[in-house]
């Protein structure tokens, strides 16, 4: 065998074993891009050997993506199936398992109205809410990986030759996955996963009150509520299966108090927004909610994103991630959010996660809320992380200790 065809081949059981850990007799959905389907066929068989009992392949287009945007009438952006979210609902309540190769081009949507983008993406949020309560809840396994395509790894590697983008793309997804020729890809997951359980562990174990970031052009302190936990790497579904929701993964998370956050906060990497690009995000906080913001790329963009509802505009999640971690040592931005949130410490705007709240996933909407989770119909990741980052943790009885100097875990 070939090597790259041994690495792909790594890669696809690697996904199946430890991704989306699928189960005998379960039903896989796999959603890829066209341009990734001599792996996605690899995930396919290795899904067979796991004991899959079928197979879904929901295929996707970018370029037909892009024609709706262009043909299609104004007054159709805010219609989605309800047959798709109804049959999407039905794969969850059966317990099925979903992996998305997820690798938007940065530049898809350049020169589409933010209007259109916006009614679609938020079409399709109140369509999928129920379905989207398996994932958020972890009710269900899924995962996102990355696979490269044409204009995804021109963007990314603009400074090779065109005849080497591809491969060098490949050579960073392998690497950032853990992928050897030697090794097994399989086992050093295992060993990371424990690494960043241990973290998780022992910020669990802090118990902080609040956070408070300091870095040119942010000074922000987040409170964390009271009942928050950190998680890292994955976590069991509700059968108790273990799966790893984005891959690679360096972060360890939790949520903050909805209505905790002040302060001023400066994004230090581009945000790829479902195909255009939002840059130099400067976001002002006043009990948790977004009193002022500002872009110098794609503001129009974060306009729309803060009007997708109330939540949009608080915030959802609160990761840190070590700027020395193996992707940051990449040296390069990668215009995926599943990649570059793994370089750097992050926030999201929009909905909490609720396991990241003791009894979150049986809470309701209004408990959520009223035990400080923000709830949206959005969830979007921001980076804010760069070796001039410095966090100071709250503990409960009003200490202040250093958590990160100079961007690394102090």
């Amino acid at each position: 065998m070939a090597f790259f065809e041994q690495m792909l081949e790594k890669y696809a059981e690697l996904v199946v074993k430890v991704g989306v850990n699928v189960q005998p007799g379960q039903v896989l959905m796999v959603h890829a891009p066209l341009e990734t389907a001599e792996l996605t066929r690899l995930i396919v068989a290795k899904a067979y050997e796991a004991g899959a009992k079928y197979v879904i392949m929901d295929w996707d287009d970018e370029a037909i993506t892009r024609i709706r945007y262009e043909k299609a009438p104004d007054d159709s952006f805010g219609y989605y199936p309800k047959w798709h979210a109804d049959m999407l609902e039905q794969f969850a309540e059966e317990g099925g398992a979903i992996l998305h190769i997820k690798v938007p081009d940065p530049e898809l949507l350049k020169g589409i109205d933010s209007a259109k983008v916006s009614a679609s993406v938020k079409a399709a949020a109140i369509a999928r809410q129920k379905y989207q309560a398996y994932t958020r809840n972890s009710r269900i396994s899924w995962s996102l990986i990355k696979a490269p395509t044409r204009a995804w790894a021109d963007k990314v590697f603009a400074d090779l030759p065109e005849e080497a983008r591809i491969d060098a793309m490949w050579e960073a997804i392998f690497q950032m996955n853990r992928v050897e020729a030697d090794g097994d890809p399989v086992a050093a997951w295992r060993e990371h996963i424990a690494r960043l359980k241990e973290r998780q562990e022992k910020l669990n174990a802090k118990r902080y009150r609040s956070l408070h970031y300091r870095a040119p052009g942010t000074d922000l302190r987040v409170e964390l509520p009271e009942g928050h936990l950190w998680r890292a790497a994955g976590g069991e579904n509700e059968k108790g299966v273990y799966f790893v929701a984005n891959m690679p993964t360096e972060e360890v998370y939790s949520m903050p108090h909805r209505t905790g956050v002040n302060g001023m906060v400066s994004s230090t990497l581009p945000l790829n927004l479902n195909g255009r690009l939002v840059d130099g995000i400067k976001l002002t906080f006043k009990d948790g909610k977004v009193t002022e913001f500002d872009a110098s790329t794609g503001r129009e963009h974060l306009v729309s994103l803060l009007d997708t509802d109330e939540g949009a505009s608080y915030l959802g999640e609160v990761a840190l991630v070590p700027h020395d971690s193996p992707i940051s040592r990449l040296n390069r931005i990668f215009y995926n959010t599943g990649i570059d949130e793994n370089a750097s410490c992050h926030f999201a705007l929009g909905s909490a996660y609720p396991v990241n709240i003791e009894g979150g996933t049986k809470l309701s909407r209004d408990e959520l809320l009223a035990r400080g989770a923000n709830v949206s119909l959005t969830h979007v990741d921001f980076m804010i992380g760069s070796p001039e980052l410095d966090i100071d943790g709250e503990l409960p009885d009003g200490t202040i200790e250093p958590v990160f100097r100079q961007g690394n875990w102090a």
